[in-house]
Formats: structure tokens, sequence, C-alpha cells
């Protein structure tokens, strides 16, 4: 079973989705506009955003405004999901953080003795 942080490493482990996120954290974007950042086809892009919006790290929403298309789509990050991640990473940290202090006051209790 994938839980939510799987998903996240999943759709991160591709450079290109990583730098899309890395954009988009300067703010939404269209989709046209997030391609020819890359120089890659829409289909390509497409492809990637797919990745994205399933593992939940961005979502879609239909530009809005007078002047602004219909079908034109813009893309933004989540917050929930890297808070998430941030979340574990945080535990894994917490857990080298206490090895880290017990190898500490063991190697500070050994080298008392050598004295």
């Amino acid at each position: 079973m994938v839980n939510e942080v799987d998903r996240t490493f999943l759709a991160l482990a591709d450079p290109t989705r990583r730098k899309v996120v890395d954009i988009l954290r300067r703010g939404p974007k269209r989709a046209g506009d997030l391609a020819a950042s890359f120089k890659v086809s829409a289909p390509a892009m497409s492809r990637h955003l797919r990745v994205l919006r399933k593992s939940g790290l961005i979502e879609e929403d239909r530009a809005r405004g007078v002047d602004e298309d219909a079908r034109v789509r813009m893309y933004r990050l989540r917050r929930e999901p890297f808070a998430e991640l941030r979340g574990w990473l945080e535990e894994v940290e917490s857990f080298w953080g206490g090895q880290l202090a017990a190898f500490k006051a063991h190697a500070e209790r050994g080298s008392g003795k050598r004295s």
C-alpha cells in the first residue's frame, strides 16, 4: 500500500517535476508557461503535471477573470503533502539526533576512563 509520503517521493523522484515544484513555489503558473520554462512539448509537460496532481502536490484551477480564457489551467502547490513530508523528515531527524546524542554520551564516558 502506497501512503502519502511514498506518493510524494515518487512524484519528486523526477528532476523535471522537482523543478516544476520550485517554479510553483514563486506562485501559480499556467501549464503553457511551465512547458515553455523547460522547452518541452505540451504533452510532455501534461504528463509531469498529471503525476504531480495525482500525488496531491499540486492542484489545477481554471483561469478566472474577464480577460482570462476559461480553458487556461493554472497550477499551484498544495501545502498538505509537503507538511506530511516535513513531519516524516522530522521523525527521521529526531531518530538520528537521539542516536548521535547517545553516541556522544558513550564516547564521553569512554574518554573519561582513559585519563
